[in-house]
């Protein structure tokens, strides 16, 4: 490509179809919408119940968006997931990896009961998935699957070893599905998000010392918003990014440096 032909459509998802996993709450609801607003359709299967809030956005948008109620751990849900985006929307062009859940216990009772469930979800489900959609994605020669990392794909995981272990799990997923999928042109990558004000962080905020303890340790000097993550995940997921591949990318304010 010629320098003179980038402009900014390279950013447009106009016509691509899109599968956020929880992409109706929390960063997952961000990244659905971002998704739209840049042009994409956007099939959301989801544990929680859908309230409506992210398709009248999407619908806001001018896109269409498909609820599917899915246990993404359940044996067949990621197929049935990727089979019911193309049945939907015609194709799947881009998967994004947002689902996951986490919980704190001290080492001594962090037992099997917390790790299964948490590997289940934030590291099988994403194999699994990426795996169905790259079936579509490869005959097609084209498509993005973008993960969902964390700061603790670099960091120790204080009080939830099984997070740290299935988020440094999803960055080497990510490198790894990157060196088998760039020969079909797709791309493989992951965002890191670092403290975001979500409903999952109300506690630490909310609590004097906990919230000081982390704004010290952010550059940047504030939580991040849903919406710093919005720009990423359109880059990724668009024409942009067709040379970027296999990369961890912290969204954080400058966590990591500190």
């Amino acid at each position: 490509m010629d320098i003179s032909e980038f402009n900014t459509g390279f950013f447009s998802l106009e016509g691509k179809n899109a599968v956020v996993t929880g992409g109706n709450t929390g960063l997952g609801q961000a990244f659905s919408v971002a998704l739209a607003k840049a042009g994409a359709n956007v099939f959301v299967p989801s544990v929680t119940e859908d309230d409506g809030t992210t398709r009248r956005l999407i619908e806001a948008a001018g896109r269409r968006m498909e609820f599917l109620h899915s246990d993404l751990t359940e044996r067949g849900a990621p197929r049935r997931i990727v089979d019911g985006c193309v049945e939907v929307f015609g194709s799947i062009d881009i998967v994004v990896n947002s689902a996951g859940i986490n919980k704190l216990a001290e080492v001594e009772e962090f037992g099997r009961d917390e790790w299964d469930p948490m590997v289940a979800l934030n590291l099988t489900a994403p194999f699994e998935l990426s795996r169905e959609a790259s079936r579509h994605m490869i005959p097609q020669r084209s498509g993005k699957i973008i993960n969902i990392a964390s700061l603790f794909s670099f960091l120790g995981g204080q009080q939830s070893p099984a997070y740290a272990a299935t988020k440094h799990g999803i960055a080497g997923f990510t490198k790894a599905y990157c060196d088998e999928l760039a020969q079909h042109n797709i791309q493989v990558n992951a965002i890191a998000p670092g403290y975001f004000a979500t409903p999952l962080t109300e506690a630490t905020r909310s609590d004097a010392e906990s919230n000081q303890r982390v704004l010290d340790h952010i550059p940047a000097g504030r939580w991040g918003d849903t919406a710093d993550l919005m720009g990423t995940v359109v880059f990724l997921a668009s024409r942009a990014s067709d040379y970027v591949n296999g990369h961890v990318l912290p969204v954080d304010g400058g966590y990591l440096v500190r």
